[in-house]
């Protein structure tokens, strides 16, 4: 009796250790056929909603990539597109200039589908074991980044490079390390990233006014 009962104990923990590790890896299922999100972050009321609210056009343009990284990204997630709201998917277009960078970040919400529209384009991540793994994917190829991991998109072809970013996540979010580091709001101590980067103040403070303007 009492073995049976540790038992059912063990399942009952194992089923809610997996309902929570599922809850974790992706956005909450919709309680309703879909939630537009409204300016105050809430759901419009289905009267409210229209044919437009499931449409977007952000992604449809180039976009300059007249920058120091010849790249730009164009998003397509809640925060511009409402309709995704609790649909749990989100879209990013990305340009890359001939030697154009998407430089190294994360998304801590999501796994990233890269799809290349046009050019060739290395995609890479890392991970936990510092192990690059990269692959040069050319028009119509897909690449894969899980979720969290460090990546990037290099364009190494002769012309302009487009390719799509899908995410499993309404809101993806994006850490960029050069960003996080050097252009942070208040600013990183000094004594962090002379130790970080094993360099002296002169060198981090020339690091810093290079990611100044963004």
């Amino acid at each position: 009796m009492a073995s049976a009962a540790r038992s059912s104990l063990a399942l009952r923990a194992l089923l809610l250790l997996a309902a929570a590790v599922a809850g974790a890896l992706s956005d909450p299922t919709p309680l309703q056929d879909f939630c537009v999100a409204d300016p105050q972050g809430a759901c419009k009321p289905p009267s409210a909603v229209v044919d437009d609210d499931f449409f977007s056009a952000a992604i449809a343009s180039a976009a300059s990539t007249a920058n120091p990284f010849g790249a730009n990204s164009t998003r397509a997630t809640v925060s511009t597109f409402p309709g995704l709201n609790t649909l749990g998917v989100s879209i990013t277009r990305v340009d890359l200039a001939p030697g154009g960078l998407n430089p190294p970040h994360s998304h801590p919400r999501a796994s990233e589908l890269v799809m290349v529209l046009s050019g060739e384009v290395m995609v890479g991540f890392t991970s936990s074991a510092n192990r690059l793994y990269s692959k040069v994917v050319r028009e119509n190829e897909l690449f894969v980044v899980p979720r969290g991991l460090q990546h990037f998109q290099l364009n190494t072809g002769a012309g302009d490079a487009v390719f799509l970013a899908m995410f499993d996540s309404q809101s993806p979010g994006v850490v960029t390390p050069t960003f996080a580091m050097f252009s942070t709001k208040p600013a990183m101590p000094m004594e962090v990233l002379t130790k970080t980067f094993l360099m002296g103040e002169d060198e981090v403070s020339a690091m810093k006014s290079k990611f100044a303007g963004f």
